[in-house]
């Protein structure tokens, strides 16, 4: 079987790009799979996704250093993956388990192709439950004196680890500025956005007592901004007069464990591209 790639790239948009990666990958016997691209008008930018195999005995290399003498003629910001390689995840987790719980889940059954290689979390609670997975749990308890020390165990958990991607399922701490630069572009985030005037505790029920209609949630990378990292994915869910708390509770930890498990599949299959404070996601 040959081993398959997916190349990402934007740069400047101008005639030609597709003509010379696709050319590229021909010269050397590659097979385009499927192939994804947008211009921005507004930006002026260019985004292509190629999902390609190559023979076997192609080093990923060769094909590396020709595109990096392309790359420089178009002015290209660009990544080039080996299909076959699995992304090695980091889930920091609180109180709150249901986005781990359907996390480990699709993992296990291999719904997402994913490596889970640890569960880090602020309290105990769901050490049980990544142990019933067989994944090592890190219990990271923190306070306004021990901030600084405990992101750094982050931190080095994420080196030691091999991380590619730290997913915040309902880790309710601010990361601070220095740990967001740290993983800028690998840590998504879920919460309730379609609940804006509901900050802070029990959102949901804060919506239920102002009779809300719609309820839903957002996945986004990390960023300094609190809440305001470029968007990966959102949905909703409708809701009315005759819905408790408790159930507005349920129905929005389902959207959230839906949204954050499609965020997670289009990182980690090389679907996302930044433009700007906005994001291009291939489907």
């Amino acid at each position: 079987m040959r081993p398959d790639s997916i190349l990402t790239l934007s740069c400047p948009d101008r005639t030609g790009i597709v003509y010379r990666v696709s050319g590229l990958l021909y010269d050397h016997g590659c097979n385009i799979l499927d192939a994804q691209q947008f211009g921005d008008e507004e930006s002026g930018r260019f985004f292509l996704r190629v999902h390609f195999d190559r023979d076997a005995g192609l080093p990923l290399d060769i094909v590396h250093a020709s595109m990096q003498s392309l790359a420089s003629d178009f002015g290209m910001d660009w990544q080039l993956h080996d299909g076959r390689r699995r992304a090695r995840l980091l889930v920091l987790v609180s109180k709150q388990g249901h986005c781990l719980n359907d996390l480990l889940f699709r993992a296990h059954s291999g719904q997402l192709k994913v490596d889970i290689a640890a569960v880090a979390s602020n309290h105990a609670d769901f050490s049980p439950l990544a142990a019933s997975y067989g994944i090592p749990f890190h219990h990271l308890p923190v306070s306004a004196e021990t901030r600084e020390v405990q992101e750094r165990q982050i931190i080095d958990l994420v080196e030691r680890e091999k991380i590619d991607l730290v997913v915040l399922a309902r880790y309710m701490q601010i990361l601070s500025p220095t740990m967001c630069r740290a993983l800028a572009g690998r840590a998504i985030n879920i919460h309730h956005s379609f609940l804006p005037s509901f900050k802070g505790a029990q959102p949901y029920h804060q919506a239920h007592a102002r009779g809300v209609k719609i309820i839903g949630a957002t996945a986004h990378y990390v960023t300094e901004d609190l809440d305001e990292g470029p968007i990966i994915e959102q949905d909703v869910a409708r809701v009315d007069h005759a819905m408790t708390p408790r159930e507005l509770v349920r129905l929005g930890s389902d959207t959230e464990s839906q949204v954050l498990a499609r965020a997670v599949r289009r990182h980690v299959e090389h679907r996302i591209l930044l433009n700007g404070h906005r994001t291009v996601v291939f489907r």
